[in-house]
């Protein structure tokens, strides 16, 4: 069970980066139009990229469990953190714009 519940947490963190995308856009922040943009297309992209890390890491860590094989790494964690710094600091950026 504690495979599907890593799943679904990978699935939250993606609905919560495209809310995150959509909220840039919805509100009416003080930041620059270019820089708002374009971290709202980082957090699109990193939605989509959780998306399918949930889905990698849950077929593979399955298929370890069922062949008693070693657990698989973390995939694709270090490329979101740095994702989500990128985007922030764009955020930011666009605040002293």
């Amino acid at each position: 069970m504690a495979n599907e519940r890593t799943f679904l947490a990978w699935l939250r963190t993606s609905l919560a980066m495209y809310a995150g995308a959509f909220a840039l856009e919805a509100l009416a922040l003080p930041a620059a139009t270019g820089w708002r943009l374009a971290a709202a297309g980082v957090f699109l992209v990193l939605g989509t990229l959780c998306a399918l890390q949930a889905w990698w890491g849950w077929r593979a860590t399955e298929r370890s469990l069922r062949r008693a094989a070693p657990l698989p790494g973390l995939g694709a964690g270090a490329v979101i953190v740095v994702g989500v710094v990128v985007a922030a600091a764009l955020v930011s950026i666009g605040m002293w714009m």
